[in-house]
């Protein structure tokens, strides 16, 4: 495995964790605000980046 895979999925798990504690603090209805509505896209954003770079470097 590549170091860039390596770091993709530390990096991947670090922004899911940010998805966990915006879920957490806005539990238990999970009714986002705007903003917080567009830090959880720019994160989802920012996970599939990462996936596309373990895919890159894992399956193709």
């Amino acid at each position: 495995m590549s170091k860039r895979a390596v770091d993709a999925v530390f990096q991947a798990l670090f922004i899911l964790s940010d998805i966990r504690f915006l879920l957490r603090r806005t539990a238990p209805g999970h009714d986002l605000d705007e903003e917080e509505k567009k830090r959880a896209a720019t994160s989802i954003a920012k996970v599939k980046r990462q996936i596309a770079i373990l895919e890159e470097e894992l399956v193709r």
